[in-house]
């Protein structure tokens, strides 16, 4: 769809935009609690998209993986039905995003890598998709595939209904943070692979993102950089060479690769910063657009930003990066 019967509030992102997309993010890491006292009441949001018309490619039953005590309850798991979960601006601008939250792949954190990051970008006219997607743990077929099949469908789904949803076609990234960072890394290199049977006319539609947003994401699935609970919940525990380099980002790059934005954390210690270095030399290698912002501090999971700390300047950094072609 073209998405020309309408008119949006603003074509590009300028420097006002940036500074408002600032303020915003900052106010969110000052109110918004990790885990909201009553979580219902911002999710779900009072859109909710389905993504697959009957059951999900390769469901063969399964258990769900035990989470540790200190993880949150809006952590979410148990996703038989994964959805796209609309947050809406109230003057839409035309550009879209598809967040994947992160997770570790064990559960998806839709509190600080989700609805805070709606709420943020929101606030300067984008329209936000968070993607309650399948973990590949809970007995799906073909594990390795399941997230990808997922965010392939939505951003189909996204595009095809473009004009319905009042944004520009041609205007839609993927923003992904940690594990999160990871499948929006491989919707970048592997968004043309086929990884499930159509099932309607909406698979017909591309599902390359615009542009690629990697917020301290896991990249690398072997050696001292890899994450091991990602790569063994996305792989299993035995995965081939093959398998491995397979959902590999930075070994995936080629041409066909869109831009990309990178923002890491030096001290982190969960995810090493060289996962972002190595997907950095890749996309430069292949000739593909990249920006890569690293910081000395923030650890892992800063979402937003931490207040008060040069990480919270990097929603701004994304929307200055976007508005630079």
């Amino acid at each position: 769809m073209s998405g020309e019967g309408w008119r949006p509030h603003r074509r590009a992102f300028g420097a006002g935009a940036a500074l408002a997309m600032l303020n915003a993010s900052e106010a969110l890491a000052r109110s918004v609690p990790t885990a909201p006292a009553d979580w219902s009441s911002v999710w779900p949001p009072k859109e909710v998209i389905w993504l697959w018309p009957g059951d999900p490619p390769g469901w063969q039953g399964g258990v769900t993986p035990v989470l540790p005590a200190e993880w949150p309850p809006n952590y979410l798991r148990s996703i038989a039905a994964p959805t796209l979960n609309v947050f809406r601006p109230a003057r839409p601008n035309g550009q879209a995003l598809l967040v994947c939250p992160g997770g570790a792949y064990v559960a998806v954190s839709a509190a600080n890598e989700g609805v805070d990051v709606a709420k943020a970008f929101n606030a300067v006219g984008v329209t936000v998709f968070v993607l309650a997607y399948r973990l590949p743990g809970e007995g799906w077929r073909d594990r390795a595939d399941t997230p990808l099949q997922d965010v392939q469908r939505a951003m189909r789904i996204i595009r095809g209904r473009a004009e319905t949803f009042r944004i520009r076609p041609d205007r839609i990234g993927v923003l992904g943070f940690s594990a999160g960072g990871h499948l929006a890394a491989t919707l970048a290199v592997d968004h043309a692979q086929p990884v499930y049977a159509s099932v309607d006319d909406l698979d017909r539609v591309d599902a390359r993102p615009d542009f690629a947003g990697l917020i301290y994401p896991v990249i690398a699935m072997d050696g001292a950089d890899a994450h091991p609970r990602s790569r063994d919940q996305l792989l299993g525990p035995a995965p081939s060479t093959d398998l491995v380099k397979s959902r590999s980002p930075m070994q995936r790059v080629t041409v066909s690769t869109p831009r990309c934005f990178i923002a890491h954390a030096v001290d982190d210690q969960t995810v090493p910063v060289d996962n972002s270095l190595r997907m950095l030399a890749a996309l430069r290698a292949a000739g593909v657009g990249c920006e890569g912002h690293l910081f000395e501090k923030g650890g892992h999971a800063f979402g937003l930003g931490r207040s008060g700390e040069s990480n919270a300047l990097w929603p701004q950094l994304f929307v200055r990066w976007l508005g630079s072609t």
